[in-house]
Protein backbone atom coordinates (compact mmCIF):
# COMPACT_ATOMS: atom_id res chain seq x y z
CA UNK A 1 0.00 0.00 0.00
CA UNK A 2 2.95 2.32 0.54
CA UNK A 3 3.51 2.43 -3.20
CA UNK A 4 0.29 4.39 -3.61
CA UNK A 5 0.79 6.93 -0.82
CA UNK A 6 2.03 9.36 -3.42
CA UNK A 7 -0.92 10.25 -5.70
CA UNK A 8 1.49 10.88 -8.57
CA UNK A 9 2.78 7.30 -8.32
CA UNK A 10 -0.75 5.93 -8.35
CA UNK A 11 -1.53 7.89 -11.52
CA UNK A 12 1.75 6.71 -13.07
CA UNK A 13 1.06 3.05 -12.33
CA UNK A 14 -2.49 3.37 -13.65
CA UNK A 15 -1.17 4.74 -16.95
CA UNK A 16 1.36 1.91 -17.11
CA UNK A 17 -1.53 -0.52 -16.76
CA UNK A 18 -3.39 1.09 -19.67
CA UNK A 19 -0.24 1.03 -21.82
CA UNK A 20 0.47 -2.63 -20.97
CA UNK A 21 -3.05 -3.72 -21.91
CA UNK A 22 -2.88 -1.75 -25.15
CA UNK A 23 0.46 -3.28 -26.11
CA UNK A 24 -0.35 -6.88 -25.21
CA UNK A 25 -4.07 -7.25 -25.93
CA UNK A 26 -5.28 -7.21 -29.51
CA UNK A 27 -8.87 -6.67 -28.40
CA UNK A 28 -7.89 -3.58 -26.43
CA UNK A 29 -6.23 -2.08 -29.50
CA UNK A 30 -9.42 -2.75 -31.43
CA UNK A 31 -11.45 -1.03 -28.70
CA UNK A 32 -9.20 2.04 -28.82
CA UNK A 33 -9.57 2.20 -32.58
CA UNK A 34 -13.32 1.88 -32.15
CA UNK A 35 -13.20 4.77 -29.67
CA UNK A 36 -11.53 6.96 -32.30
CA UNK A 37 -14.18 6.04 -34.87
CA UNK A 38 -17.00 6.64 -32.38
CA UNK A 39 -15.68 10.10 -31.54
CA UNK A 40 -15.41 10.99 -35.22
CA UNK A 41 -18.93 9.73 -35.90
CA UNK A 42 -20.29 11.70 -32.94
CA UNK A 43 -18.83 14.83 -34.49
CA UNK A 44 -20.20 14.00 -37.93
CA UNK A 45 -23.70 13.39 -36.56
CA UNK A 46 -23.38 16.45 -34.30
CA UNK A 47 -24.64 14.71 -31.18
CA UNK A 48 -25.89 16.78 -28.28
CA UNK A 49 -23.98 17.03 -25.02
CA UNK A 50 -26.26 14.48 -23.36
CA UNK A 51 -25.79 11.99 -26.19
CA UNK A 52 -22.02 12.43 -26.08
CA UNK A 53 -22.04 11.76 -22.32
CA UNK A 54 -24.00 8.53 -22.87
CA UNK A 55 -21.66 7.51 -25.67
CA UNK A 56 -18.49 8.18 -23.64
CA UNK A 57 -19.87 6.34 -20.62
CA UNK A 58 -20.74 3.35 -22.79
CA UNK A 59 -17.30 3.21 -24.40
CA UNK A 60 -15.66 3.57 -20.99
CA UNK A 61 -17.61 0.54 -19.75
CA UNK A 62 -16.28 -1.57 -22.61
CA UNK A 63 -12.68 -0.47 -22.03
CA UNK A 64 -12.97 -1.04 -18.28
CA UNK A 65 -14.48 -4.50 -18.75
CA UNK A 66 -11.65 -5.44 -21.13
CA UNK A 67 -9.04 -4.30 -18.60
CA UNK A 68 -10.69 -6.28 -15.79
CA UNK A 69 -10.81 -9.29 -18.10
CA UNK A 70 -7.07 -8.98 -18.74
CA UNK A 71 -6.33 -8.55 -15.03
CA UNK A 72 -8.37 -11.63 -14.08
CA UNK A 73 -6.65 -13.71 -16.76
CA UNK A 74 -3.24 -12.60 -15.45
CA UNK A 75 -4.14 -13.51 -11.86
CA UNK A 76 -5.51 -16.90 -12.87
CA UNK A 77 -2.39 -17.67 -14.92
CA UNK A 78 -0.26 -16.60 -11.95
CA UNK A 79 -2.06 -19.01 -9.62
CA UNK A 80 -2.15 -22.02 -11.92
CA UNK A 81 -0.70 -22.98 -15.29
CA UNK A 82 -2.63 -26.25 -15.48
CA UNK A 83 -6.26 -26.72 -16.45
CA UNK A 84 -8.73 -26.25 -13.64
CA UNK A 85 -12.51 -25.91 -13.92
CA UNK A 86 -12.56 -22.90 -11.58
CA UNK A 87 -9.83 -21.17 -13.57
CA UNK A 88 -11.81 -21.67 -16.75
CA UNK A 89 -14.94 -20.50 -14.95
CA UNK A 90 -13.25 -17.26 -13.83
CA UNK A 91 -11.94 -16.51 -17.32
CA UNK A 92 -15.27 -17.27 -18.95
CA UNK A 93 -17.12 -14.96 -16.56
CA UNK A 94 -14.65 -12.13 -17.23
CA UNK A 95 -15.02 -12.64 -20.99
CA UNK A 96 -18.80 -12.69 -20.55
CA UNK A 97 -18.65 -9.30 -18.85
CA UNK A 98 -16.85 -7.90 -21.90
CA UNK A 99 -19.46 -9.47 -24.17
CA UNK A 100 -22.34 -7.89 -22.23
CA UNK A 101 -20.79 -4.42 -22.28
CA UNK A 102 -20.04 -4.77 -25.99
CA UNK A 103 -23.63 -5.77 -26.79
CA UNK A 104 -24.83 -2.86 -24.68
CA UNK A 105 -22.54 -0.50 -26.59
CA UNK A 106 -23.83 -1.78 -29.92
CA UNK A 107 -27.43 -1.32 -28.78
CA UNK A 108 -26.79 2.24 -27.64
CA UNK A 109 -24.95 3.00 -30.86
CA UNK A 110 -27.91 1.70 -32.86
CA UNK A 111 -30.28 3.91 -30.89
CA UNK A 112 -28.08 7.00 -31.28
CA UNK A 113 -27.26 6.37 -34.94
CA UNK A 114 -30.42 4.86 -36.52
CA UNK A 115 -29.02 4.31 -39.97
CA UNK A 116 -28.61 7.19 -42.37
CA UNK A 117 -32.01 8.73 -41.52
CA UNK A 118 -30.86 10.51 -38.37
CA UNK A 119 -29.93 13.81 -39.99
CA UNK A 120 -33.01 13.83 -42.21
CA UNK A 121 -35.39 13.04 -39.34
CA UNK A 122 -33.84 15.61 -37.02
CA UNK A 123 -33.75 18.24 -39.71
CA UNK A 124 -37.35 17.83 -40.87
CA UNK A 125 -39.17 17.03 -37.61
CA UNK A 126 -37.36 18.45 -34.61
CA UNK A 127 -34.68 20.59 -36.22
CA UNK A 128 -30.97 19.86 -36.28
CA UNK A 129 -29.41 21.38 -33.17
CA UNK A 130 -25.71 21.94 -33.40
CA UNK A 131 -23.86 21.07 -30.19
CA UNK A 132 -22.26 23.90 -28.27
CA UNK A 133 -18.60 24.70 -28.85
CA UNK A 134 -17.55 23.36 -25.43
CA UNK A 135 -18.89 19.88 -26.25
CA UNK A 136 -17.16 19.89 -29.64
CA UNK A 137 -13.88 21.05 -28.12
CA UNK A 138 -13.90 18.44 -25.36
CA UNK A 139 -14.76 15.59 -27.74
CA UNK A 140 -12.04 16.72 -30.15
CA UNK A 141 -9.52 16.97 -27.31
CA UNK A 142 -10.37 13.42 -26.20
CA UNK A 143 -10.04 12.25 -29.80
CA UNK A 144 -6.63 13.92 -30.08
CA UNK A 145 -5.48 12.44 -26.74
CA UNK A 146 -6.52 8.92 -27.75
CA UNK A 147 -4.73 9.20 -31.10
CA UNK A 148 -1.55 10.51 -29.42
CA UNK A 149 -1.68 7.66 -26.90
CA UNK A 150 -2.08 5.05 -29.63
CA UNK A 151 0.74 6.61 -31.66
CA UNK A 152 3.09 6.74 -28.66
CA UNK A 153 2.39 3.20 -27.52
CA UNK A 154 2.69 1.81 -31.05
CA UNK A 155 5.98 3.66 -31.51
CA UNK A 156 7.50 1.91 -28.51
CA UNK A 157 9.74 4.87 -27.68
CA UNK A 158 9.87 6.80 -24.42
CA UNK A 159 7.01 6.91 -21.92
CA UNK A 160 3.39 7.93 -22.20
CA UNK A 161 3.91 11.25 -20.40
CA UNK A 162 7.49 11.85 -21.47
CA UNK A 163 9.16 11.31 -24.81
CA UNK A 164 7.76 9.14 -27.54
CA UNK A 165 7.50 9.33 -31.30
CA UNK A 166 5.15 12.32 -31.10
CA UNK A 167 5.06 15.24 -28.68
CA UNK A 168 1.83 15.29 -26.73
CA UNK A 169 2.62 18.66 -25.13
CA UNK A 170 3.15 20.27 -28.53
CA UNK A 171 -0.04 18.69 -29.83
CA UNK A 172 -2.12 20.03 -26.94
CA UNK A 173 -0.50 23.47 -27.28
CA UNK A 174 -1.26 23.74 -30.99
CA UNK A 175 -4.76 22.33 -30.50
CA UNK A 176 -5.54 25.05 -27.96
CA UNK A 177 -3.97 27.68 -30.21
CA UNK A 178 -6.12 26.56 -33.15
CA UNK A 179 -9.21 26.57 -30.94
CA UNK A 180 -8.44 30.11 -29.75
CA UNK A 181 -7.99 31.19 -33.37
CA UNK A 182 -11.44 29.89 -34.33
CA UNK A 183 -13.12 31.22 -31.18
CA UNK A 184 -11.73 34.75 -31.28
CA UNK A 185 -11.23 35.17 -35.05
CA UNK A 186 -8.70 37.87 -34.27
CA UNK A 187 -5.33 37.76 -35.98
CA UNK A 188 -3.40 39.30 -33.10
CA UNK A 189 -4.83 36.85 -30.55
CA UNK A 190 -4.24 33.90 -32.89
CA UNK A 191 -0.61 34.92 -33.46
CA UNK A 192 0.02 35.15 -29.71
CA UNK A 193 -1.65 31.77 -29.13
CA UNK A 194 0.49 30.07 -31.77
CA UNK A 195 3.63 31.77 -30.43
CA UNK A 196 2.88 30.23 -27.03
CA UNK A 197 2.43 26.84 -28.71
CA UNK A 198 5.76 27.26 -30.49
CA UNK A 199 7.43 28.07 -27.15
CA UNK A 200 6.00 24.87 -25.69
CA UNK A 201 7.35 22.88 -28.63
CA UNK A 202 10.73 24.59 -28.39
CA UNK A 203 11.01 23.75 -24.69
CA UNK A 204 10.47 20.05 -25.48
CA UNK A 205 13.29 20.13 -28.04
CA UNK A 206 15.69 22.12 -25.87
CA UNK A 207 15.01 19.82 -22.94
CA UNK A 208 16.05 16.83 -25.03
CA UNK A 209 12.65 15.20 -24.51
CA UNK A 210 11.66 15.28 -28.17
CA UNK A 211 13.30 15.84 -31.51
CA UNK A 212 12.23 18.60 -33.89
CA UNK A 213 10.51 16.01 -36.04
CA UNK A 214 8.45 14.73 -33.10
CA UNK A 215 7.21 18.17 -32.04
CA UNK A 216 6.34 19.02 -35.65
CA UNK A 217 4.40 15.76 -35.90
CA UNK A 218 2.43 16.66 -32.77
CA UNK A 219 1.76 20.19 -34.02
CA UNK A 220 0.57 19.03 -37.45
CA UNK A 221 -1.63 16.29 -35.96
CA UNK A 222 -3.35 18.65 -33.53
CA UNK A 223 -3.79 21.52 -35.97
CA UNK A 224 -5.15 19.30 -38.73
CA UNK A 225 -7.62 17.52 -36.43
CA UNK A 226 -8.88 20.81 -35.01
CA UNK A 227 -9.30 22.36 -38.46
CA UNK A 228 -11.10 19.32 -39.87
CA UNK A 229 -13.51 19.20 -36.93
CA UNK A 230 -14.21 22.93 -36.69
CA UNK A 231 -14.55 23.43 -40.45
CA UNK A 232 -15.89 20.16 -41.83
CA UNK A 233 -17.19 17.56 -39.38
CA UNK A 234 -19.07 19.70 -36.89
CA UNK A 235 -18.65 23.41 -37.56
CA UNK A 236 -19.77 25.61 -34.67
CA UNK A 237 -17.65 28.70 -35.15
CA UNK A 238 -18.89 31.27 -37.70
CA UNK A 239 -16.45 31.91 -40.51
Amino acid sequence: MSLFKNPANGFKYALEGVVHVFRTQRHMRFHFLTLVLVLVVSLVFRLSREEVIILMFTVSLVLTAEMFNTAIEAVVDLVTQTYHPLAKFAKDIAAGAVLITTINALAIGFLLFPGGDRLQIMGSEVGLRAPDWATIMIVTLILLSVMITMWKVAGGKGKLLKGGVVSGHSAIGFFLATTIMFMTQKIAVAIMAFLMAVLIAQSRVEGGIHTLREVIAGALLATSIACVVYLVLSPVFPL
